[in-house]
């Protein structure tokens, strides 16, 4: 029989999305409802190694569930990747008499919880939290669909002034590694082509691309460019690429940038994260451990963590047919 699950600690790690506020309210009023203690850490592992924490009740969460960010912080901790910040933070949990972790973020974080937990029997629990949708074993992570609808809104803004002056506009999207932010919000605002990260299309293809464009009469595109397309060293060299071979269109570049981080998410990023915490909360109680919570087929299922980092989502490649039928 497992021991009695009665403090469980929560911390947000790795790059904020929208949503995570949710995701704190979900988990604290969860253990509320199970009369359960939670702990929240601020600054992800090093507010653990600082020793920075909070006790969390059912009204110090009341009004997040709509607010972009994460009241807990977050922050990349170098002194946590050494034996001995690990030793620090693993010393104030016992302190502090942590049973469990439920830890909200990306890869990153779910592999510095893994390490904890091997090296100091400190059980973790991950969820999903990142705006990439990069983290396989769930179809959408927490601040995903936030940041889909705030690229597209962007790129539907952007159109409206490549029409009026009859340019070409590259947007960068965010995805250093993955291409789903990339790939969607390209499809859902009728861009002229997309690169991504996971389909090296090429120069040539580009040129040809946007060449076929203008016979056949569009007087401005749009090209969607993850930040971790392969095809050119950045988004302004290829726009200059494209402007040097076909100097008939005028190219402008936009880098979105942090702004797909932000703003209030959307209420599937809010019923998203309040369905896996509320699932990781009764997987910690019912004294499971080193898990991760996801949905697939809208169900809420839970895979091994150390499996859900070997692997990575793979990108749809009916979405790429789709796109180049769409781009005609």
């Amino acid at each position: 029989m497992s021991k009695k699950i009665k403090r469980i600690g929560v911390m947000t790690s790795g790059g904020d999305s929208p949503g995570m506020n949710a995701a704190i309210r979900a988990i604290t009023r969860a253990c509320a409802y199970y009369h359960t203690e939670c702990i929240g850490f601020y600054q992800g592992f090093q507010g653990m190694i600082d020793d920075k924490c909070c006790e969390l009740n059912a009204r110090s969460v009341r009004n997040i569930i709509n607010r972009g960010g994460t009241i807990l912080q977050s922050a990349r901790s170098k002194e946590f990747l050494s034996k001995e910040g690990r030793e620090k933070a693993a010393k104030v949990l016992k302190k502090h008499e942590i049973d469990i972790m439920i830890l909200i973020g990306g890869d990153g974080t779910f592999r510095g919880g893994l390490v904890l937990s091997n090296e100091h029997n400190i059980p973790v629990i991950g969820v999903p939290g990142t705006i990439d949708n990069d983290i396989y074993g769930t179809q959408y992570t927490i601040g995903y669909d936030t940041a889909l609808n705030t690229v597209v809104n962007a790129i539907d803004k952007i159109r409206d002034t490549a029409s009026s002056h009859n340019r070409l506009f590259f947007v960068e999207v965010m995805g250093r590694d993955a291409g789903f932010i990339a790939l969607n919000s390209g499809i859902g605002a009728g861009a002229e082509e997309i690169l991504i990260p996971e389909e090296n299309l090429g120069l040539d293809r580009l040129l040809n691309s946007l060449e076929r464009s203008r016979r056949s009469g569009k007087t401005s595109s749009i090209v969607v460019v993850s930040e971790g397309d392969k095809i050119g060293k950045n988004v302004f060299e290829l726009a200059e690429y494209v402007k040097e071979n076909l100097p008939y269109y005028d190219a402008k570049v936009t880098v979105l940038g942090h702004i797909q981080r932000g703003g209030s998410p959307t209420c599937f990023d809010r019923v998203l994260a309040s369905r896996l915490c509320v699932k990781a909360v009764e997987l910690a109680l019912d004294g499971k451990k080193n898990l991760m919570v996801g949905m697939e087929n809208n169900r809420i299922e839970s895979c091994d963590l150390a499996s859900a980092l070997e692997d990575k989502p793979v990108i749809n490649k009916e979405l790429l047919r789709i796109s180049d039928i769409l781009s005609t």
